[in-house]
């Protein structure tokens, strides 16, 4: 996604402006940038800063706490790996190992040409699956390794 700096400031404002809740938020703010865009960049600590009345180092105090939020755009498939320890238990240190070895990869980030991100994710809410992955934000319970790599395969090469 490339857009210029007015159109993504609009974007920005045009998220953080349409919740609907009772209470907003530094974090509601944030979270509702990333579902816009999908990270956070610069100009959203800033714009939720102004639109909070507080500065950007609040902002980034927040950011910074939680590991869901990126700072990156992310890659154009995105693979999760359920590390929580019932999915840890029942085999996912191995999935997120063959994953990363099918992918190029030496930890969690994104493949060359930003095609593919792999995201370790501490908890996927699906224990009586598990082990479970999520591929573009969709679940997949009980996953094997082969399991895993034919998903990985389907995402990276686009089907």
């Amino acid at each position: 996604m490339n857009l210029d700096g007015g159109q993504l400031r609009e974007r920005i404002r045009s998220a953080v402006s349409s919740q609907t809740q009772t209470t907003i938020t530094v974090l509601s703010c944030l979270l509702a940038v990333q579902d816009e865009i999908g990270y956070l960049p610069d100009e959203s600590l800033e714009e939720v800063a102004s639109r909070m009345d507080t500065t950007i180092n609040e902002v980034w105090g927040v950011a910074s706490f939680y590991t869901n939020f990126r700072f990156t755009p992310p890659g154009d498939r995105v693979v999760e790996v359920c590390w929580g320890p019932t999915c840890h238990l029942l085999g996912a240190p191995h999935i997120l190992k063959a994953v990363m070895d099918e992918l190029g990869l030496e930890d969690e980030g994104e493949t060359e040409g930003n095609r593919t991100s792999l995201k370790y994710n501490t908890c996927l809410g699906a224990c009586s699956q598990a082990p479970v992955m999520m591929v573009d934000h969709r679940l997949v319970g009980r996953v094997t390794i082969d399991k895993a790599l034919a998903h990985v395969s389907e995402a990276r090469d686009g089907a």
